[in-house]
């Protein structure tokens, strides 16, 4: 007998453990639709706000914006987010940023942070001395050709 209350309490425990992961399921489920059906609504607010003042084109219906957007997330990508991987993984951004594919390129755009005191200090010099260079070198080969 007292195996069976036992075993009935565990059944019991396991039943409720089971109905909570349910609810838990479908109350995520729900909270999923909720939020795409707002971003939805929301898409073609903003489109109806926008569209038709910057661009002239019409405004659309709810199903038309539940269109763009799915046509959005076919050719933009679902996203793929970050959440959920383990340590020993590495990210696809963690792999590039280790690369030094760009490193040559990283280091010239360091170097574009004295661009601006170059400009004041020898660039219009510079320039106008491009600009009579070309001009002579156009002016020789125009002499040239007669």
């Amino acid at each position: 007998m007292e195996h069976k209350k036992e075993f009935e309490k565990a059944v019991e425990k396991k039943v409720k453990s089971t109905v909570k992961k349910v609810v838990k399921i479908v109350a995520m489920v729900i909270l999923g639709i909720l939020i795409f059906l707002l971003a939805n609504y929301l898409l073609m607010r903003l489109w109806n706000w926008l569209m038709p003042e910057l661009f002239g084109v019409g405004t659309v219906t709810y199903w038309q914006a539940l269109g763009i957007f799915v046509l959005a997330k076919l050719l933009f990508g679902f996203g793929g987010g970050g959440g959920g991987k383990s340590k020993g993984k590495s990210s696809h951004k963690k792999k590039i940023k280790s690369s030094n594919k760009c490193g040559s390129w990283r280091r010239d755009f360091d170097e574009w942070k004295h661009y601006d005191q170059f400009w004041k200090e020898e660039g219009e010099e510079a320039f106008k001395a491009y600009v009579e260079k070309i001009k002579n070198e156009n002016h020789d080969t125009s002499q040239e050709e007669f």
